[in-house]
């Protein structure tokens, strides 16, 4: 069995680097991707450049980071959304192998 996937998708690059600082003090995780994306409606945010960070570790490491990752994105520019999934699907795993960084 895999390990425990976290995905949250932050606002802005400083933001991001700030709530992954955050993730891996906080709990045992490694930060696997790092994803960019610019949302349709990008013209219409405040900020409008969205990163995907994907950290790894076992389930209860996973959730404590993402939640330190959710709490320091939310002191600068805030995250759209953020979940753990506790043992990804095989073919799910090609999904989050893709990348843009």
């Amino acid at each position: 069995m895999g390990k425990a996937v976290g995905l949250i998708e932050i606002y802005g690059l400083a933001t991001a680097l700030y709530a992954i600082d955050a993730a891996c003090k906080a709990a045992d995780v490694t930060v696997e991707y790092i994803d960019k994306n610019k949302p349709a409606n990008a013209e219409s945010l405040e900020v409008p450049l969205l990163i995907m960070v994907k950290l790894r570790g076992n389930v209860a490491d996973v959730t404590a980071g993402i939640d330190a990752a959710k709490r320091a994105s939310e002191e600068l520019a805030g995250y759209v959304v953020a979940r753990v999934i506790a043992s990804p699907d095989e073919g799910l795993e090609e999904m989050l192998a893709i990348n843009c960084l």
